[in-house]
């Protein structure tokens, strides 16, 4: 069997579809089906059972696609010894990076990159958390930037740095002339959320849990974007969280509705997250120092208390 073929196996075992799994390796159907035809007749076993839909797996097929992917990135990786030993920083590199973070930290550093690293072809998304981990695990991005930690079993993370959390308070709210506030005075029924897959919407109802105030209002409002929540805060609907990069930029009447928390200041660990078979880690470890290099003056907190974007059971 050749690394085309287990490639058009993890294919299949992904898109559970024949036909879009060719579209994706671009190759035609009939092609992708001979092919993986021939390893089944090798191992004289059947890799997917085809009776069903969407296709799925056999037992004796779900060993053989795990194998299948340790043998695909072992041999990608010869690549990545060349690439290091001629010192060369280049090629493809896919990167994912959280809708929280992305319109803060990827103005900082992006330019930077690209005008150090030219031969890199930074190809970025925009993804949730989740998406991000499925991504990382079917090998489809190369690394990622999100909040941790995650505790994912083929995942590494390298902390980039730690960002506060900061509340947002209209001028009609109980804790509007506190110098400083803390995790008690915060009401869970009185903030405003991301939508449900924002991993910081997860941060908050941790951070709320914490202190013992639960949700009981008669409505619910959420949404995509701090810059509407800001607005409905301000419509005196309630308070929000910001993470304190996205406090920079704000309007000098914004920021005077800001309030920050006393020590340990409650704040997301931000770090860099890669597969543990550390393909293209050289590349991963030019992005960490780029990153780290114009992010040390905007993030000088160190007396904080991370909390976990993980959802709390």
């Amino acid at each position: 069997m050749t690394i085309t073929q287990l490639q058009y196996v993890l294919a299949v075992a992904e898109y559970k579809n024949f036909t879009l799994a060719a579209e994706k390796c671009f190759v035609t159907q009939p092609t992708l089906s001979m092919q993986i035809q021939k390893v089944e007749d090798e191992l004289d076993i059947q890799i997917f059972d085809r009776s069903k839909k969407p296709i799925q797996l056999t037992d004796i097929g779900i060993k053989i696609v795990n194998q299948a992917k340790n043998i695909v990135n072992e041999a990608e990786r010869i690549q990545d010894i060349v690439d290091q030993q001629k010192g060369f920083i280049g090629g493809e590199f896919r990167l994912g990076i959280i809708p929280t973070i992305m319109p803060t930290l990827l103005p900082m550093f992006l330019n930077n990159f690209i005008k150090k690293y030219p031969k890199v072809k930074l190809i970025i998304e925009e993804l949730n958390t989740n998406d991000i981990i499925e991504k990382l695990n079917n090998g489809h991005l190369d690394a990622a930037i999100a909040a941790t930690p995650l505790e994912e079993e083929k995942i590494k993370e390298i902390v980039l740095f730690y960002e506060p959390f900061v509340a947002y308070v209209p001028e009609n709210n109980s804790v509007f002339d506190k110098k400083e506030i803390t995790i008690d005075d915060l009401n869970l029924d009185e903030i405003l959320l991301l939508q449900d897959g924002h991993c910081f919407k997860d941060s908050i109802l941790n951070l709320c849990k914490s202190n013992g105030k639960t949700e009981h209002r008669n409505y619910q409002l959420a949404s995509g974007s701090f810059e509407t929540l800001i607005k409905l805060a301000d419509e005196g609907l309630g308070t929000t969280l910001l993470p304190y990069l996205h406090t920079l930029e704000l309007p000098e009447k914004a920021k005077a509705k800001l309030k920050q928390f006393a020590e340990p200041k409650p704040a997301r660990e931000v770090s860099l997250i890669y597969p543990k078979s550390e393909l293209k880690i050289h590349i991963i470890d030019a992005l960490r120092a780029t990153i780290a290099g114009v992010i040390k003056g905007a993030i000088v907190f160190n007396n904080v208390e991370i909390i976990s974007p993980k959802p709390n059971k």
